[in-house]
């Protein structure tokens, strides 16, 4: 790739200017691919900007001005779009599926767009799904820094024990690391069969299904049943439609706030770890100038 080509799509440029987005941006919200396989195609050499193959990156476009072409047919920004879906069982959150099983975005009407699912829901299970071609909002309710809240109904085998919440909000260890529930209630106790309301705000493979079989409780079904203020209120099993732009507009509020208060905790978090931190190597130093800790009370 040439310097002047470079310099046309920001190669290598940490800022992008005013109306220059990220490439795999502008390939994933025009429909093209995920971000991550659109990031794929650009390593392999397969996206031209203005003629020039692009294969390394950061690099930006400029959706207005430039020309981007992916394996020889020219891509244009689409409208953003988003539906939500009352996933059923037996439908998968894939857009490619070798198997031929019915896909979430099956459930969509016929649309100039390509949609694709925010977050996962497994095969068996149903409920609450968002679909959309807008990468940036996605990112914000998947990512475990923004925290969004999903709530998922669980029912599950077994008499649950009064602890089970505390335990899933301690959370669970898995290879990847630990795994917890924001908020769990105990929604039915029977001597065969439980039920759950729990919300996570993160997003781990299979989360709910493998805590719950960790400690002893496996899942005979489960839903999910709220995204951040979305519902499944009024949406029959199957049906799809759009959001309303009130609906959009409180969906993106939340993920701000939820970016916000996660924020917030984390810079909570540093700041007692450094002034831990700061005691544990002011100790030692205070010994060597022979000071002494003061003796505690004894209370008789």
């Amino acid at each position: 790739m040439t310097r002047r080509a470079k310099e046309r799509v920001g190669h290598r440029t940490p800022e992008a200017g005013a109306g220059r987005v990220r490439l795999q941006k502008f390939l994933s919200d025009a429909g093209v691919a995920s971000r991550r396989h659109a990031e794929e195609l650009i390593l392999n050499g397969r996206v031209l900007v203005n003629d020039e193959v692009v294969d390394t990156l950061p690099a930006f476009v400029t959706p207005e001005q430039d020309r981007v072409i992916v394996d020889g047919a020219r891509v244009r920004a689409q409208r953003l779009d988003y539906f939500i879906v009352h996933k059923p069982k037996g439908v998968v959150c894939t857009n490619r599926d070798p198997a031929g099983r019915v896909r979430a975005v099956d459930l969509l009407p016929p649309l100039s767009a390509r949609l694709f699912p925010v977050g996962r829901l497994d095969e068996e299970s149903t409920g609450l799904l968002l679909l959309t071609n807008d990468g940036e909002l996605a990112q914000r309710l998947t990512h475990p820094r923004y925290g969004v809240p999903k709530t998922y109904y669980a029912e599950v085998r077994g008499r649950v024990s009064d602890d089970l919440p505390a335990r899933m909000k301690a959370g669970v260890y898995f290879a990847e690391g630990r795994a917890s529930a924001s908020e769990v209630e105990i929604a039915h106790r029977g001597h065969d069969r439980s039920a759950l309301r729990i919300t996570l705000r993160e997003g781990r493979n299979r989360q709910v299904r493998r805590m719950l079989v960790r400690l002893g409780h496996p899942v005979k079904k489960l839903k999910r049943v709220q995204i951040g203020p979305l519902s499944l209120r009024g949406l029959p099993v199957g049906a799809a439609r759009r959001l309303t732009p009130k609906e959009l507009a409180a969906l993106r509020a939340a993920a701000e706030q939820a970016a916000t208060a996660t924020s917030t905790t984390q810079r909570r978090r540093r700041a007692a770890k450094a002034a831990r931190l700061k005691g544990l190597r002011s100790a030692p130093a205070a010994r060597e100038r022979g000071e002494q800790r003061p003796a505690r009370r004894l209370i008789t």
